[in-house]
């Protein structure tokens, strides 16, 4: 099983009354060889959610290291260095789990096939310098389409849920990157560049209230 690390369980949360952040920070050296760092802050109600009717063994949210393992079994070149899970302050009050874990791959293919199992249907060209192209609304399961939420009610209850837990990728590359977001405009995003590294971040009911499909490019 694929771990859905960016959009599988956001429905869920919204379900549960509760949401979740997610941040994965990416280096690439010359050599295509990195690290990714990803950590997760999930509101302890959704964490809680699963433990309810005696299924404490099935947690909610799979964030657990064999989680992250199964996620990168099969996939060579890629390995997981760091792992760490402790509740901390929550983003809006009670308390949050937030999840770290590091990995190293040898090469960006690795590093798009973990990112394209991990939720975000990735795609990697050496062919003519360097190019990553993340689908970030290609949600797992058909919890949502490219259409978006229309209904104005779920979308402001949506935002409300999700206040202050945000959406971000980040990667630094050996060299000056380019970032090409598409659409152009996207309401809410934060997005940097002009230097080695470059981000994008959103809200997450931003994000999931999205009309369009969205999708990144990185090249370097």
């Amino acid at each position: 099983m694929k771990l859905k690390i960016f959009f599988g369980l956001f429905f869920s949360a919204l379900i549960f009354g509760s949401c979740l952040g997610v941040s994965a920070d990416i280096t690439v050296l010359s050599d295509g060889s990195g690290k990714i760092a990803i950590e997760y802050r999930v509101s302890q109600m959704l964490e809680s959610a699963g433990r309810l009717d005696g299924n404490e063994r099935w947690p909610a949210v799979p964030v657990g290291r064999g989680d992250f393992e199964r996620g990168i079994a099969g996939i060579p070149d890629i390995r997981l260095v760091s792992y760490s899970a402790k509740e901390s302050p929550g983003v809006t009050g009670g308390r949050d789990l937030v999840t770290k874990a590091e990995l190293e791959f040898k090469n960006i293919a690795a590093l798009a096939a973990f990112l394209d199992g991990a939720g975000a249907a990735a795609a990697f060209d050496g062919s003519n310098g360097n190019r990553l192209r993340l689908d970030l609304c290609d949600l797992s399961g058909g919890s949502r389409d490219a259409g978006g939420i229309k209904n104005a009610d779920l979308l402001s209850l949506l935002r409300e849920v999700c206040e202050g837990y945000n959406f971000n990728i980040s990667l630094t590359a050996p060299k000056p990157a380019a970032l090409t977001v598409i659409p152009a405009v996207v309401p809410g995003a934060q997005i940097v560049t002009g230097g080695k590294k470059v981000s994008f971040t959103i809200g997450m009911g931003d994000l999931l209230s999205l009309n369009n499909a969205l999708a990144l490019e990185i090249g370097w």
